[in-house]
């Protein structure tokens, strides 16, 4: 059989076959490698029935590719979390992997706020929202900090488009300018009173983005939760620490929590069938973590179900 039908079909076996069985070896050991080198352009089914366009050269699209799915822990708590007529803050909303998952959950009366500075992904989130025909959804092109005005971005890596930063890397890729803002000036109050989860991932700048936050969190729904990449080394870079933003929302009242993300492909089978709950951070962060922050008290964070807030 040619190396490509192959491909197709150990990609077919680890799409749609039940079970997990030999899937982490395929895609650990074969496929992952296969795809980045050898890179794959298709439309592809989402999980959520959407249809997107990728590139498996990028990380995130290969793993659109082979599992329909990106994140799927955050992606599970967010099916949790989120009900009809929700609103859902997308900071960072790439290419709209969970801008389209929250879009299906919260339903015609619900909406998203999909917060995406970078050109290119903007456009291609617009194409997706359009094609996928998800009218729930608005879409701001500014990137998130604590002050008003210009900002520059860098892209490292083309293999990994999601790590746009504006933390200026060794060996920058490519830069371009954006607008910022505070996020409390990107989102209306009624988004805001009515958001269920707020997530932020802007790769080094979460300090200045929870800064700019921080005034509105007082508007917020009692059950409001925040969820937080962050990456110690990058918020170092700019003389901000992961123990001051913990911190800063913990006199808000917020607890955190530390949310699995393993980037590992050969993981995601098994993470797929069973998703785990976020757990008590106990200890601040010292590597790229996705946190939780909650009102909730508690040593992990169950199902929404039956829970109640202080």
């Amino acid at each position: 059989m040619p190396a490509e039908a192959l491909a197709r079909a150990m990609r077919a076996y680890v799409r749609y076959a039940p079970g997990t069985v030999g899937k982490a070896f395929l895609v650990g050991r074969l496929l992952d490698h296969r795809l980045h080198t050898h890179p794959v352009s298709a439309v592809v089914r989402l999980r959520t029935g959407d249809r997107v366009a990728v590139s498996t050269g990028d990380v995130i699209q290969r793993y659109q590719y082979l599992f329909g799915e990106w994140e799927p822990h955050l992606s599970a708590f967010l099916r949790d979390r989120l009900r009809p007529g929700d609103t859902f803050v997308d900071v960072g909303a790439h290419r709209g992997a969970l801008t389209l998952l929250a879009s299906h959950v919260v339903g015609p009366h619900g909406r998203v706020v999909a917060v995406e500075p970078a050109p290119d992904y903007h456009r291609d989130l617009l194409a997706a929202l359009h094609a996928n025909r998800r009218t729930n959804v608005r879409v701001v092109q500014s990137a998130v900090s604590d002050a008003t005005g210009e900002l520059t971005l860098y892209l490292e890596d083309p293999a990994n488009l999601g790590h746009t930063t504006s933390v200026r890397p060794r060996h920058a890729h490519s830069s371009f300018r954006v607008p910022m803002a505070p996020l409390a000036e990107l989102v209306s109050g009624v988004e805001l009173a009515s958001a269920r989860v707020i997530k932020i991932d802007v790769e080094g700048a979460e300090a200045a983005a929870v800064r700019g936050l921080l005034p509105a969190l007082s508007k917020l729904r009692a059950d409001a939760e925040l969820v937080i990449e962050v990456t110690p080394r990058l918020m170092a870079k700019q003389g901000e620490t992961a123990e001051t933003l913990l911190e800063a929302l913990r006199e808000q009242g917020f607890h955190a929590y530390r949310l699995t993300n393993d980037y590992d492909p050969a993981t995601y089978p098994q993470a797929m069938r069973r998703p785990q709950p976020p757990l008590r951070c106990t200890e601040v962060p010292n590597e790229m973590s996705d946190l939780v922050f909650s009102r909730r008290d508690t040593e992990r964070l169950d199902p929404a179900i039956g829970l109640t807030f202080s």
